[in-house]
């Protein structure tokens, strides 16, 4: 395939940004999109270039450092897809395919497609823990849990933190991320211990970072890579409630 593509371009932070376009050839439909943009590099290097800045590790969609937005939509057009398990059979030959960082305040870019996501490890710091005994690891079976709250809790662990739920809304809200993670702890018997403080701590800390305010759209469980559930903003909102009652924050 030959392609088109319109790749965000920006030095730093504090830098302009601006759309520059780059002919490929020779793209093999197999291929990943983020194998697309290595031969994209590979061509700039060659050319003497500076490549295009983007972040990736596992490329299995489990890290959630993949994240592009690709002709609008974040990940590109298949549902519950990493950019890193997108493949080039997406597109046709002859397309142009526009590529761009998260847009939120509270992800600045660091350089081209690259942005800082440190606003989600401080969320996370904020309450994203449980407190734990030092010595061996208890029986993992050793505490009976409900199924469905066992399901529920799993489902809301998915969350691989990659900030397309941000990215889709449109006041940049992280209400889904949030949610996921408060779930996830306060369904299970180990983090009962922090529940009273968890959503107050978290969403305190979401706000401070300057992500906006849920208007439920529904786009940030459109766009999850991982399919987590909106009914988790509506659990977090509860806990949140009988949290500030009372917190002794």
């Amino acid at each position: 395939m030959k392609l088109t593509l319109k790749v965000w371009r920006q030095k730093n932070q504090k830098a302009k940004g601006k759309m520059e376009s780059y002919q490929v050839d020779g793209i093999d439909a197999d291929m990943s999109f983020l194998e697309m943009i290595d031969v994209l590099n590979q061509q700039l290097i060659r050319e003497g270039k500076d490549p295009v800045a983007f972040d990736h590790d596992c490329r299995e969609g489990i890290c959630g450092m993949c994240s592009m937005y690709i002709n609008g939509r974040p990940h590109g057009p298949w549902e519950q897809t990493t950019t890193c398990q997108l493949h080039m059979r997406a597109f046709n030959d002859g397309d142009t395919i526009t590529i761009e960082p998260w847009r939120a305040t509270a992800f600045p870019v660091v350089k081209d497609l690259t942005v800082d996501r440190g606003a989600f490890d401080r969320i996370i710091e904020a309450g994203g823990y449980i407190s734990v005994n030092t010595g061996n690891a208890m029986d993992a079976n050793s505490i009976p849990i409900d199924k469905q709250i066992a399901d529920e809790a799993f489902n809301a662990a998915a969350c691989i933190g990659c900030g397309a739920c941000v990215a889709a809304c449109k006041n940049a809200s992280a209400m889904l991320f949030v949610s996921a993670k408060v779930s996830h702890l306060n369904l299970l018997p180990q983090g009962k211990a922090e529940a009273s403080k968890r959503a107050v701590s978290m969403l305190e800390q979401m706000d401070e970072e300057g992500f906006g305010s849920c208007t439920n759209t529904y786009a940030c469980e459109a766009e999850c890579p991982k399919g987590i559930s909106i009914s988790n903003i509506a659990k977090l909102n509860r806990d949140y409630i009988g949290s500030s009652l009372t917190s002794s924050k």
